[in-house]
């Protein structure tokens, strides 16, 4: 028999690689989506997280809950509205598939949420985080990524499975940093960003969609997991290595951190920091890498 999946945030990158694969590997897939649109060979179920309504079959059918909901961190400036809306997205969603799932009789035995490596402060500098140091940061993204993760984490009091990915810079070219970061590189104006020193931690999509599959399959496993390839890169070596693979030139010099705040404001945080995560736990715990190295990850998506 089957798998069955239910996707929140399917229509984002990671949810929408994620139903290709599904769809793929004989799993009934299922959606919590605002929209009704059809999608071949998939059931989709409304929600409406202001309301806190949702179609209750959508979850009640369900082995396994795959938590993606979430507004774009970096899709547009962190004005107060939008503080909320991202806030809200992640906060709120949470919130009403605990509410809906704790009532039933039957309970999904999975629910496996995306998290972010956020929840270490917008910049560690070279000192190698794992999920167990992390120290109190007042900062915005910070905040927000544990009390995202404090909602998830009642699902364990009611008996369900649950898995916590803090995910790093996932790589793909159909969409999120990737693209954005390699278009200057492809016209000859390429460039590290702020000192250029900060830490890149990646995962190549492939990875990711494998580590969540690995996830659903292993039911021993539970907690908060780094979902980042072995070895971080900096983001003067992040510039280096696409300009490498796409063999062109790289020679400007770095775009200031005050020129990033001016055009980004506060959510410049985001590109003039970084984090050096550690992946040691999820390979501990069984997972083998498809991609370790930035290099090949590159090489793979720009073949």
């Amino acid at each position: 028999m089957s798998e069955t999946v239910c996707i929140t945030g399917g229509t984002g990158l990671v949810g929408s690689a994620l139903i290709n694969y599904f769809k793929l590997n004989d799993y009934q897939v299922s959606l919590l989506s605002r929209s009704s649109r059809e999608r071949e060979g998939i059931s989709i179920y409304s929600w409406d997280i202001h309301n806190q309504k949702l179609e209750t079959e959508a979850v009640k059918n369900s082995s396994h809950i795959i938590h993606l909901a979430g507004a774009g961190i970096a899709d547009k400036r962190w004005t107060k509205e939008r503080k909320k809306e991202l806030r809200d997205s992640r906060i709120k969603s949470t919130q009403l598939l605990f509410n809906t799932i704790r009532n039933l009789k039957t309970k999904p035995k999975t629910i496996i949420s995306a998290s972010a490596i956020g929840a270490y402060g917008h910049d560690t500098g070279g000192v190698l985080v794992n999920e167990e140091r992390v120290k109190p940061v007042d900062d915005f993204l910070a905040t927000l990524t544990r009390d995202w993760e404090d909602e998830v984490k009642k699902f364990a009091e009611i008996g369900v499975r649950t898995v916590i990915f803090r995910i790093g810079v996932v790589l793909s070219q159909a969409g999120g940093a990737l693209p954005r970061m390699v278009l200057p590189v492809k016209y000859g104006i390429g460039a590290p960003l702020g000192s250029g020193e900060q830490y890149i931690s990646w995962i190549h999509i492939n990875d990711l969609i494998e580590m969540i599959v690995f996830a659903i399959e292993n039911e021993k496993l539970s907690g908060i997991f780094n979902a980042v390839a072995p070895h971080a890169v900096t983001n003067k070596e992040f510039m280096k290595e696409i300009a490498t693979v796409l063999k062109k030139p790289m020679f400007l010099p770095n775009i200031p951190g005050f020129v990033m705040r001016l055009s980004l404001g506060e959510m410049a945080s985001i590109v003039i920091g970084g984090n050096r995560v550690s992946s040691g736990k999820i390979e501990k715990a069984g997972y083998k890498f498809q991609f370790n190295n930035l290099k090949e990850a590159l090489q793979d998506l720009f073949k």
